[in-house]
């Protein structure tokens, strides 16, 4: 009988017959289709599920890292046009640093994420820090790759982002970017 309703039931359910590949890790950064699928491995860090994230959270082990992009001020809107920055709802706690994920970085965008990273673990490169963004977005993985190789120790990566993280239902703030953003990317 288990078995006549297991057919039934396999009977029933669509057969796509296409399987996700795993991402393979890049071993350099990614440059170009920032929101796309990503690998689940971050060589030298550890990656972390919303629910692992939480409890470091919950149990303020670590510091959090938003490196969700913020669009600039379009140059070319008409005299008076009211610009209002799109609300960023991220971890409460968390330093936005935004644009520091992309493959490439200008100077003036390298010395603003070494700042406020540095300025997150208040100095300790071991100190454990979380690097996220939205899910499939490899600004996240990006950033968290950068911190590897500038030395830091514990550096984890929340590839679920905050869609993940708000999808358990986990609390969410307004943030605004930390000081010092460069102008231009």
């Amino acid at each position: 009988m288990k078995r006549i309703l297991a057919i039934a039931v396999l009977s029933i359910l669509p057969q796509t017959g296409v399987v996700a590949q795993p991402v393979p890790e890049p071993s350099d950064y990614r440059m170009d289709h920032y929101r796309s699928p990503v690998p689940n491995v971050l060589s030298g860090g550890t990656v972390v599920g919303p629910e692992e994230a939480y409890d470091m959270w919950r149990a303020s082990k670590a510091a959090f890292v938003d490196v969700l992009p913020q669009p600039p001020k379009p140059n070319n809107l008409p005299k008076g046009t009211i610009w209002r920055d799109k609300p960023r709802h991220s971890i409460p706690g968390a330093i936005w640093l935004p644009n520091v994920g992309y493959g490439a970085i200008a100077d003036v965008t390298e010395e603003y994420f070494r700042t406020g990273l540095n300025e997150a673990v208040q100095g300790d490169t071991a100190h454990p820090v979380v690097f996220f963004c939205l899910e499939e977005c490899w600004m996240s993985w990006n950033a968290a790759k950068r911190a590897i190789e500038w030395g830091y120790t514990s550096v984890y990566w929340l590839p679920d982002g905050t869609d993940g993280w708000a999808l358990w239902d986990y609390p969410l703030e307004t943030i605004t970017p930390a000081p010092g953003q460069p102008q231009t990317q």
